[in-house]
C-alpha cells in the first residue's frame, strides 16, 4: 500500500518553521516530523548515540534509561536517523526556502480595492514590513482573506513538492478553521 501524507499536517508544519526548525517527511509512513536545533544537540549528546552501529540500524531504538515515554523515544530515534542521513527522511523545503515576502506580495496585489492594495504593497517596503503588514490587514479587517490566502499558497508549495517527490496525499485542508 502506498504512503499517503496528510497535506493538513504538512502545511502546518511549514507555516510554523522558524530559523531553528527543520521539517522531514519519514518516507515509510508519511509522518510529519518537525526537528528543532536542540534536538538535534540533545541527541548528539545523549550517550546511546555514541552505541549506533555503524549501519545505522532502524529496528534499534534508543534504550530508556531516562524513562522517556514511547513517543519520545520514538521521537529520538527519528532525530538519531536524520543526523546519520538515514535516506528514509526526506528535507522539505525550510524557512529560507519558501518566500513568504513574495506571498504577501501577490496577497497585495489581489486585494480588489485597489486603494488598500495600494496601502499594502506601500507597507511591505524596507525595513518592519511584516509587522506593518500585519497592522494593515487588520486595520482593513481583512485578515481572514489573508490567512486564507496564505493557507492556500502554502498547500500549493506542499503539493507541488509531494507530487515532485512521488507521493499521494490527503487532502484534509478544509476540515480546520482558518488560523486568526
Amino acid at each position: 500500500m502506498a504512503v499517503v501524507v496528510s497535506l493538513r499536517d504538512l502545511v502546518d508544519e511549514l507555516q510554523t518553521l522558524s530559523h531553528e526548525s527543520h521539517v522531514y517527511l519519514k518516507k515509510t509512513t508519511g509522518k510529519v516530523i518537525s526537528i528543532w536545533d536542540d534536538n538535534f544537540e540533545m541527541v548528539r549528546n545523549m550517550e546511546e548515540f555514541d552505541e549506533i552501529e555503524e549501519e545505522g540500524d532502524d529496528s534499534e531504538i534508543i534504550n530508556d534509561p531516562d524513562g522517556y515515554s514511547d513517543l519520545e523515544t520514538e521521537f529520538f530515534q527519528d532525530v538519531k536517523n536524520v543526523l546519520l542521513l538515514d535516506d528514509g527522511y526526506l528535507k522539505l523545503p525550510s524557512k529560507f526556502d519558501i518566500d513568504e515576502y513574495e506571498i504577501m506580495e501577490r496577497f497585495c496585489l489581489s486585494v480588489s480595492d485597489e486603494k488598500i492594495s495600494d496601502i499594502l504593497l506601500g507597507k511591505i517596503r524596507g525595513s518592519g514590513a511584516f509587522r506593518r503588514f500585519k497592522d494593515t490587514i487588520y486595520q482593513y479587517g481583512i485578515e481572514k482573506d489573508w490567512f486564507r490566502f496564505r493557507d492556500e499558497a502554502y498547500k500549493e508549495i506542499a503539493v507541488s513538492w509531494l507530487e515532485s517527490k512521488g507521493f499521494a496525499y490527503t487532502d484534509d485542508m478544509n476540515r480546520r478553521e482558518q488560523s486568526v
